[in-house]
């Protein structure tokens, strides 16, 4: 995973974004959300991840998590849910999208005939409960501001479902301090 940005400091939370090449639509069905959802369950239990926020869009996903080698969980969260993504859209026979996910693949990735992810995932280290707010307001907000709903907690595939009274979230966030 190349990237000009990187983790320096692994100790505080980070703001994650992980983005669809050319920003296709790969997360249009409950089936392709759940693969992050469940990959996110597996990290947390397995690779000592806390999951403090987290949003899944049609094209990008943007998540505050924190691990002692978030690097490395990132990159293996990445390269685990491409491949599950993949057999995923040819049980869907979405030959559209897999015809797109290989043409657009970076020349030098040649491990595989498509790409799914863009490289890098921006990371930020959350600082400040300032900053923690901001970002939580910004990414639970995101639905909302492309207006695919009306208030933040009526999207499925989000965290904002932990703050709603007797709500059901799809994966329970642990807490920032």
């Amino acid at each position: 995973m190349r990237s000009r940005y990187h983790i320096h400091d692994p100790a505080p939370a980070h703001f994650v974004t992980g983005t669809i090449i050319e920003w296709l639509p790969v997360f249009t069905t409950s089936a392709r959300c759940d693969i992050l959802v469940d990959a996110l369950l597996y990290c947390r239990e397995h690779k000592a991840l806390r999951i403090h926020a987290w949003v899944i869009l049609d094209n990008h996903f943007h998540a505050i998590l924190a691990a002692p080698d978030l690097t490395r969980v990132l990159a293996d969260f990445k390269r685990y849910t491409a491949k599950a993504l993949l057999a995923q859209l040819k049980t869907d026979q979405c030959d559209w999208l897999l015809n797109q996910l290989s043409y657009f693949r970076l020349k030098h990735k040649v491990e595989s005939e498509h790409q799914i992810w863009q490289e890098g995932s921006h990371p930020q280290a959350i600082l400040s409960d300032e900053m923690m707010q901001q970002k939580l307001e910004y990414l639970h907000n995101n639905p909302v501001k492309r207006g695919l709903v009306a208030s933040q907690e009526h999207w499925r595939h989000s965290s904002a479902h932990e703050w709603l009274p007797g709500g059901m979230p799809l994966l329970r966030c642990d807490g920032w301090r």
